[in-house]
């Protein structure tokens, strides 16, 4: 019979994907409309994102509000994605984020928010108080349609 071994403490490190341009030349996050512009270009074309599902991203912003990049936090079902806030705020605590912007996708088109997507945005906005990492806005992005928590006094 063969022992197993124990396994071995872990060496871990953070690594970008691809080169980031320098700060002045990021994206600023100045509202929804941003947001989204973003989302279609950088979230809705990577090869994680399925948009016959919801999916989470997370945009992580510094302090100047410039997107210094993101994360796919979950890829889910039809109806619904799955996002605790370990690990929205995963990625930004490791990117050392000032902010960020919670995003997902209604594969149905209406962007309205559902009681689940409301808890969420209350959940992540209280751990972000938490850790001091700002939730600016929870954007549902739609089909040619968009839904904002902040622009809707939500947040």
């Amino acid at each position: 019979m063969q022992r197993r071994r124990k396994p071995e403490p872990q060496e871990w490190k953070v690594i970008s994907l691809r080169e980031c341009p320098s700060p002045e030349s990021l994206m600023t996050m100045d509202g929804p409309a941003k947001a989204v512009e973003y989302w279609h270009q950088h979230i809705a074309t990577t090869a994680g994102f399925n948009a016959d599902v919801e999916c989470v991203a997370v945009l992580v912003l510094n302090t100047r509000l410039r997107i210094k990049g993101h994360y796919l936090v979950s890829v889910g079902s039809l109806n619904e994605a799955m996002a605790h806030p370990r690990e929205v705020f995963r990625v930004a605590i490791m990117a050392a984020a000032y902010a960020i912007v919670l995003m997902h996708n209604h594969p149905s088109g209406d962007s309205n928010p559902s009681e689940a997507d409301r808890a969420l945005t209350k959940r992540v906005r209280e751990a972000g108080q938490l850790l001091r990492i700002e939730l600016c806005d929870h954007i549902i992005v739609g089909h040619q349609r968009r839904f904002s928590f902040k622009e809707n006094g939500m947040i």
